[in-house]
This record gives C-alpha cells, structure tokens and sequence, in this order.
C-alpha cells in the first residue's frame, strides 16, 4: 500500500511501480482459481498459489518504495495499489474459508472491517472529500494479513513444517485484525472530524 504522501508527483500511468501494482491484479483471479481448483476435484496447487502470494507481497514493498524514491507516486498508483491489496485479501478470505482453513468468524470480522470503511469513503465523497490515506498502521495490519494467510494456506495438512506455520500463522492474523480494526476506527475518527468541521463552517 502507499503510504502517505504530501504531493502527487507524476501523472504518468506507465511507471514501473503501477506496473507492479497492475500485475499484482492480474494475480488475484489466478491466485483465486489455483487455491479452490482442489474443491473443484482439481489437482492440488497450493505451491503455485503460495508462490504468487510471495510475489504479491515483494511487490507490494517494492512499488511503494520505488515510487517514492523515483519520485514516481502519482494519483493511479494512489488507487491501484490499495486495490491490490484489498482484492488479496478479499480471495485469500474466500478460498481460505471456503477450504475450511479460516473460520467464518474471522472472516465476518475483517469484511465487516471493510464494509465500515466503504461506509466511510461514502461519506466522505458526499461532502466532497478523496478517500483517506492509507497510514502506518494500516500498513501493518495489511502486512500482517499478507504474513498470515500464505502460513495458514501451508498449515493445511499434517507434520512439524504444517504446525509451525499454524502456529505462526494464528499470530500474525491476530494481530493483523486486531491492527485492521485500529487502523479502521482511526480512519473513522477521521472522517467524523472532517463532517464536524463542514458542518461547523456551514
């Protein structure tokens, strides 16, 4: 994701940071298709599916950082590479329930965490504002998802390595929630004060 930025430097499209964004989207329904191909008496490519995970999650450091050292941040990167994310996430919840690896709680907790948040940007478009930037924590908690989901995918199974990663794996989506819902309500926060605001000018 992008991190919070004081000016858009480039409305270029074509920068190699929106290119890594708009691979990664291209991932998601791939990504998708090889982790529920099994539930579909498919064959079981939870290598693959691992392996474009990874790649997501390198490219994800990799764009923010490029765009801000090329001086390359601009308004698309601003809305692909958020989108990116978001859309991971979203697959990797879906496959991940569906195969029974994460349970519907869970599940239920961080789509209502977006659905608070689509409620959010909806208010601030009606008054007239963009969506807000992404923050710190927010950046953490995405990071800690993206930690957690590819180690609870290689917990699926028996043996030490599959133990292991259940373990690690429970750890980073504790935290990755429980920072999800932080970063949520901050943003919350922040849109009430941006109305209380408008409505005090008026």
């Amino acid at each position: 994701m992008e991190v919070q930025e004081t000016a858009v430097q480039t409305d270029r499209v074509l920068t190699i940071p929106n290119i890594l964004s708009m691979a990664r989207l291209v991932g998601v329904p791939l990504f998708l298709w090889l982790i529920l191909w099994p539930e579909f008496d498919g064959p079981d490519n939870d290598g693959w599916a691992l392996l474009i995970l990874a790649l997501s999650g390198i490219s994800d450091y990799l764009d923010g950082k490029l765009a801000r050292r090329w001086n390359q941040v601009s308004s698309l990167g601003r809305i692909l590479d958020p989108a990116a994310d978001r859309l991971y996430i979203v697959s990797t919840l879906v496959g991940l329930t569906w195969r029974e690896i994460l349970p519907w709680w869970l599940t239920a907790l961080l789509v209502a965490r977006e659905a608070m948040l689509a409620v959010a940007v909806l208010v601030l478009r009606r008054h007239g504002y963009p969506p807000p930037q992404v923050n710190y924590l927010g950046k953490a908690a995405t990071l800690n998802l993206m930690y957690a989901f590819p180690l609870l995918l290689l917990s699926d199974g028996s043996g030490w390595l599959q133990s292991l990663s259940a373990i690690f794996g429970w750890a980073f989506a504790g935290w990755g929630t429980a920072l999800y819902w932080w970063a949520g309500i901050l943003y919350v926060v922040q849109v009430r004060r941006l109305v209380r605001a408008d409505a005090a000018a008026d």
